[in-house]
Parts: C-alpha cells; sequence; structure tokens
C-alpha cells in the first residue's frame, strides 16, 4: 500500500511540473490532449530529466522556418535526436535562459553529433515572432544552427497539444505590454524511434544539458 502510495504521489509531482505555465504569464489550466503521456514511476538517474513510461508522438506539424521555407518537423526531424521547446522572442527571462542553456551544452558536443541533433524552437507569438525575427533571435539566445519555426497560431497551437504543452494566444494589457502564455517544457525525441521520451524542465541547467545530450544523440536514457 505505501508503495503505491508513493507512486501515485511521484507521478502527481512530475504532472505538476510539465503544466507549470512559464513566468511569461498565463494560469494553471492544462492542455487537453489525448497524447499527453501518463507517468507512473518517477524520474530516474538524472534529476533534470522525467523519462515519459508513455511517450508523446511527434506532432504532424508544418510551419515555416527562418528561412521562410515551409518545414515539415515529422520528416525533416524522422530518425533524429530532436529537442523541442515551446516559447517567444520578447520573454523576458524563461525562453532565452532555457535556449542558452541548450545552447551552452550544445557547444560542447562533438562536431558529429551536433550535426544529428536538431533543437526546435516553436514560436507562440507568431505575429512578432516572424522568420527573420527567429533567425536573429536564435543566434543571440541560442545557436545559429538551432531551427526556429512560426505560422498561424491555430496550427502551433494544435502541435502544442500533441505534446502536453499549453498556450494561449499573445495578450496586451492596458499599458501596451504583451504576453505570451506557455508551459516550460523541453521534450527530447529519441532517433531510434522518434518518441518524445524526455521531458524537462526550467530547473534544468546548462550542466544538466551537457551531462545528457551525448546520451540523447544515441537515444539513450540519461
Amino acid at each position: 500500500m505505501r508503495k503505491k502510495k508513493n507512486v501515485l504521489v511521484a507521478a502527481a509531482l512530475v504532472a505538476a511540473a510539465a503544466l507549470t505555465l512559464s513566468a511569461c504569464g498565463g494560469s494553471d489550466t492544462p492542455a487537453k490532449s489525448g497524447n499527453q503521456p501518463l507517468v507512473e514511476a518517477p524520474p530516474t538517474k538524472t534529476k533534470a530529466a522525467t523519462v515519459l513510461d508513455r511517450p508523446y508522438t511527434k506532432p504532424n506539424l508544418v510551419l515555416k522556418d527562418t528561412n521562410g521555407k515551409e518545414y515539415d518537423l515529422r520528416e525533416a526531424t524522422k530518425g533524429k535526436p530532436t529537442l523541442i521547446y515551446f516559447g517567444y522572442t520578447h520573454c523576458p527571462d524563461v525562453c532565452p535562459l532555457t535556449m542558452s542553456n541548450i545552447a551552452a551544452a550544445y557547444k560542447k558536443l562533438p562536431k558529429a553529433d551536433q550535426e544529428k541533433l536538431r533543437v526546435v524552437f516553436v514560436t507562440t507569438d507568431p505575429e512578432r515572432d516572424t522568420p527573420k525575427e527567429l533567425g536573429k533571435w536564435l543566434k543571440g539566445s541560442g545557436n545559429a544552427d538551432f531551427i526556429g519555426l512560426t505560422g498561424d497560431f491555430p496550427t502551433i497551437q494544435a502541435g502544442a497539444r500533441q505534446l502536453g504543452v499549453s498556450i494561449e494566444p499573445s495578450t496586451t494589457d492596458k499599458d501596451g505590454n504583451v504576453t505570451s502564455m506557455h508551459t516550460k517544457q523541453v521534450i527530447a525525441f529519441s532517433p531510434k524511434n522518434d518518441s518524445g521520451y524526455l521531458l524537462y524542465t526550467d530547473q534544468a541547467s546548462a550542466d544538466d544539458y551537457t551531462a545528457d545530450l551525448p546520451k540523447i544523440v544515441k537515444g539513450e536514457t540519461p
């Protein structure tokens, strides 16, 4: 009985971490997605990553990249180790920190592993985040090799929901400040079967990604 209770508590904590909205703005409303995994066990070896008991399926999402060209996420990243993060370029804290942490770890990978890894940043604020704006921002907050995607909001929101990511249309307050609401998780997909098997929250540091990326590139569990 005690063991069952501990597992349920661990599952609840993981779910809460995954669904906490970014400090960029938002509420605590979880995403409505039939693809959201049911986690039945606590995180494994690394404190940064949650190993999902029921991995995500990569969303069938077609958007535009920083060159304005059509980018089919599922096809372009097929068989490639992939990290996916939803955020926006005007985010004051969480988004640039997350991308810079990943970028710092990415630079420490051997060149061959860098060429294999796909890091995908999908905007939650497509009205302001044009392909040009995304490309400029990624060079400063992430890495020029990272992939920035934009498009119409309903398409982006539908793709996010397939990964249990909650995003809402941007809002403007009385002072003209624009806020984009989104959850914070980075999802890692295995090159072996294209399944999203690891989840990172905004608590993951550059050192955490540095330790984990070599194994993610190989489709292993950190």
